[in-house]
């Protein structure tokens, strides 16, 4: 008997059940661990002959080796249970026998409260594991920034490791935002994203029962609009027709128009490949590619001007070696090449990869009356919801087709 300073009592009983005895005579030991007046019993994988085993002492009499083992076994798995008796005392945890049977059988402890980074870990486990089936490999790394910050959250203003998802109430997630902000830096719309996915393990959490009460109640997301850069159509036919010194500055250039000809992200156009350039019915070449992002297929139909480039590239060494369109250099190189061509062509702007599909939204296709809903199925948009931003940017942006693209870039 085993009593702790909360006067939780503990009893720990070993006794053979001789009504189940195994096909070689012996007799399965037990163990019964009693708390208060709650107890559970687990068979702990050892047997011994019925008349070799003394209930008094709790133990096998034999005087061989086996005896032995089996009395050794016995004193180290009642020595593990007042182990975790005493380190559940020491953490404040409610004691029962089955939640000591429970760890003593290495399962899953069923009164361990759930916590906030274990549930947020194997949501993102499930995530990669889906990676190329319902996400992409970069969603996947968002995931595990947001999660990131999570922990640097609790680690600056909890001093813990995880916390139990119960105890997330509406001052954590409000707290979290300040964070966000004033420790990481992150924008109004930055701040937002990461606690929307905040919200999604909190939902899961709710919907497994974990938590009864939605900390995230009255909170409301708000997004501020933002800037959407682009070049202009003079500041395009600059770029176009601007030839550089440096071959490098040529190359990155070709690749940022043929993006503001497709609307293609940088992850798409870097993985382009012949096979996903396709000819109808009517000779006009199409790529159709799903997005690295989204997954969502984009239908875009290639300007003469675009298809020139991939001629004039499908013998670059890079093409052939890796069976892409264009020769692409990382991301890093490309907005630092961008930056330089942006001082050589006097913009007062900054020039990114992403300025490239911004300028296929705006001035390319929205600006030259290409339909809402045609500009989202080219930018791989689920929805014109997405696309109704750059919109906002033109006047008298609506309606027609991709014929007004190629008459209008002929430079």
């Amino acid at each position: 008997m085993y009593e702790s300073l909360s006067n939780t009592k503990l009893n720990v009983l070993f006794f053979t059940k001789k009504t189940k005895l195994l096909k070689n005579g012996e007799a399965p030991i037990c163990m019964r661990i009693t708390v208060d007046s709650e107890r559970t019993e687990i068979m702990i994988k050892r047997s011994v002959l019925p008349n070799k085993w003394n209930q008094a002492k709790e133990c096998a009499t034999a005087n061989n080796a086996a005896a032995r083992e089996v009395n050794h076994f016995i004193e180290v798995y009642q020595t593990k249970v007042f182990k975790i008796f005493r380190q559940m005392e020491m953490d404040g945890r409610e004691i029962t026998a089955r939640t000591i049977a429970y760890i003593m059988q290495g399962r899953e402890d069923p009164d361990k409260p759930k916590t906030l980074i274990d549930i947020f870990s194997e949501h993102n486990t499930q995530v990669h594991s889906l990676i190329g089936v319902d996400y992409a490999e970069v969603t996947a790394k968002k995931f595990d920034t947001y999660l990131l910050r999570l922990k640097e959250y609790l680690a600056s203003e909890y001093r813990t490791e995880d916390m139990p998802i119960s105890s997330v109430d509406n001052l954590f997630v409000r707290n979290y935002d300040l964070f966000l902000k004033t420790q990481c830096g992150c924008h109004h719309n930055s701040a937002i994203k990461h606690l929307k996915n905040l919200k999604k393990i909190v939902r899961i959490a709710m919907a497994n029962g974990w938590v009864q009460k939605d900390p995230f109640f009255g909170i409301k997301f708000i997004e501020q609009e933002t800037h959407v850069e682009f070049l202009t159509k003079e500041e395009l036919a600059t770029l176009i027709n601007t030839e550089f010194t440096i071959p490098q500055h040529n190359q990155v250039r070709d690749i940022f128009v043929f993006c503001t000809f497709t609307g293609l992200a940088f992850a798409d156009v870097k993985t382009l490949k012949p096979e996903h350039i396709k000819e109808d019915n009517d000779g006009q070449l199409w790529i159709r590619k799903p997005r690295q992002k989204t997954g969502v297929m984009c239908n875009i139909p290639l300007i003469p001007q675009a298809v020139k480039l991939i001629e004039k590239y499908k013998n670059h060494p890079h093409c052939v070696v890796r069976e892409v369109v264009l020769p692409v250099f990382s991301n890093i190189c490309m907005n630092d090449y961008l930056r330089d061509i942006a001082r050589l062509c006097n913009f007062n702007k900054p020039l990114t990869c992403h300025i490239a599909r911004h300028t296929a939204a705006t001035v390319v296709f929205l600006a030259n009356k290409v339909s809402m809903e045609n500009v989202a199925k080219i930018l791989g948009h689920k929805n014109t919801k997405m696309t109704q931003r750059y919109a906002k940017v033109l006047d008298g942006s609506i309606k027609r087709d991709m014929e007004n693209v190629i008459k209008a870039m002929d430079f």
